[in-house]
């Protein structure tokens, strides 16, 4: 949950108008442990009291009606679940090669870089070979006791497809910019992800 209301606020507050799109439309899955008290932030406990954010939460675009070109920008949450679905997503696989090839910002944030990793350049290499990424890393996946849960370790992915991946420490803000790819590596970089964002979109927030 922190790292959809910590990004969409920090968006929003700066003045940009926001669709939200998930692959199924409708009312996405959020994880649970993310609700749980020791999981809260300003920015969550903000978006349990705004009843119109969540209807919009709540009823989605499915994300095959987004078009690229409608678009300035886009922004994906992570959590562990896009590592089973938006990984190999087809739809969400091209959108994202449109707003590149458009010349467009992408950014992502903890497993939601698992989303490039099918994504090509107009070349045919991997979109984020030779560039300077991050996410949820090996010791994070670790300390949360998922290694042996998760379909496959985001670090190892990005670096087999020729990503640049480095790291902070673990649980702090930590952020690359490569041109217009922004990465954040964890729910503690979904703020400052969003504010890189916001600069390249020369929104100051």
């Amino acid at each position: 949950m922190e790292e959809f209301a910590s990004p969409y606020y920090e968006l929003a507050d700066a003045g940009a108008e926001i669709t939200l799109a998930s692959p199924k439309g409708g009312q996405p899955p959020i994880d649970p442990k993310s609700e749980l008290a020791d999981a809260q932030t300003a920015a969550t406990r903000r978006f349990a009291k705004d009843e119109p954010i969540r209807q919009q939460l709540a009823h989605t675009l499915k994300l095959s009606s987004v078009k690229a070109a409608d678009y300035d920008a886009v922004f994906y949450p992570g959590g562990h679940g896009p590592l089973w679905d938006l990984a190999k997503d087809e739809i969400s696989i091209h959108l994202i090669e449109a707003f590149q090839q458009q010349g467009k910002p992408i950014a992502f944030v903890c497993h939601a870089p698992c989303a490039l990793l099918k994504v090509t350049a107009p070349n045919g290499a991997p979109l984020v070979k030779g560039k300077n990424v991050t996410g949820f890393s090996n010791t994070e996946e670790d300390a949360a006791l998922l290694t042996k849960v998760v379909p496959f370790l985001l670090e190892d992915e990005l670096r087999k497809v020729g990503a640049k991946y480095s790291k902070g420490a673990d649980w702090a803000s930590y952020v690359q910019k490569d041109g217009l790819l922004i990465t954040g590596q964890n729910p503690a970089s979904s703020a400052e992800t969003a504010r890189v964002l916001l600069r390249l979109l020369q929104i100051q927030p």
